[in-house]
């Protein structure tokens, strides 16, 4: 049997429960991986609430996407992989759980160097924030301004971008400045008089702005200090960023990703594990809570907090 948190009803962290299934054998193309951590994404709690519309649910919606772990089984057609390999994935049905079944292009070989838990926290910050990037030509000569830049994504996005020869000012709180400096990044605290400060940190200027915040601070401070409106994206404020004539990414957008951000989304997961091999690239891990507590995670994750939080079965 598999043990999976499911939710049958919008609502509360409290609609969340666990139920036994029976267990899947992989098919062709397919990986069983038993789940040794998951990433708790805040997409999770906004899908659970309706805060983020979803489909009717017609049957037990299970939750994530994320995690890490070891190999089980191997599907027909598949090459690379047997059972006992360390791998993490990303984009599963129900990352939640004891297993699960999923394509195997979903899932890479996880360097011994590289945790459950750090594994697991790769699929959707990582993603979201490689695809951004790339989607932006963000490069040698740039001056990104990132807002919020102490979230999951915001610290994969400052990592990358320096890493790929820009310049970095990210928006932040005091009490989280020092852990984005560290990553490479200018810190530069949010509230009135924002853009002031960012002319004074940039007095080249700001060539490409990221809202991973959601304010109308952030937008409003970008749309003033980037010329080029196709070099602002949103990936928060999806549904109205047609109205500031400003890219969206996800975050609600009625535009579906194209085939090309879903494959770069894709190419970030063994990028983030070899620099995670090689000590060039971070993630801050928070709380572990163990599967049956989830719905403590969701509390905890919407509520806020440092680093990613992990279930583990």
């Amino acid at each position: 049997m598999t043990t999976a948190i499911v939710y049958t009803e919008l609502g509360g962290p409290e609609v969340l429960h666990a139920i036994d299934l029976p267990a899947a054998a992989p098919g062709r193309g397919e990986l069983a991986v038993r789940v040794e951590a998951a990433g708790v994404n805040p997409i999770e709690w906004k899908l659970r609430s309706g805060l983020r519309p979803s489909p009717e649910i017609v049957e037990p919606r299970r939750v994530g996407s994320d995690g890490a772990g070891v190999v089980t089984a191997v599907g027909e057609d598949v090459d690379g992989f047997r059972p006992g390999d360390a791998v993490a994935f990303f984009g599963a049905n129900g990352s939640y759980a004891s297993d699960v079944v999923l394509d195997a292009a979903r899932v890479h070989a996880r360097p011994a160097q590289v945790s459950a838990a750090q594994g697991a926290a790769l699929g959707v910050p990582v993603g979201t924030a490689y695809q951004t990037l790339r989607s932006l030509s963000v490069g040698p000569g740039d001056t990104l301004l990132l807002h919020a830049g102490s979230g999951a994504v915001g610290q994969a996005a400052i990592q990358l971008a320096v890493l790929w020869g820009a310049t970095v000012i990210a928006t932040t709180s005091d009490r989280r400045a020092e852990t984005v400096r560290a990553l490479g990044a200018i810190p530069v605290a949010y509230g009135d008089g924002l853009a002031d400060r960012v002319r004074t940190l940039a007095p080249g200027g700001i060539s490409v702005a990221i809202d991973a915040a959601g304010t109308d601070e952030a937008i409003q401070t970008s749309l003033e200090l980037v010329a080029d409106r196709t070099r602002i994206a949103t990936l928060v404020r999806g549904r109205d960023a047609a109205s500031f004539g400003i890219r969206a990414f996800s975050g609600g957008s009625p535009q579906p990703l194209t085939a090309q951000q879903q494959a770069w989304r894709a190419e970030a997961v063994p990028i983030a594990l070899a620099l995670l091999a090689a000590d060039r690239f971070t993630v801050e891990i928070g709380p572990s809570f163990a599967l049956s507590d989830a719905a403590e995670a969701h509390r905890v994750v919407e509520a806020g907090v440092d680093g990613k939080v992990t279930l583990v079965p």
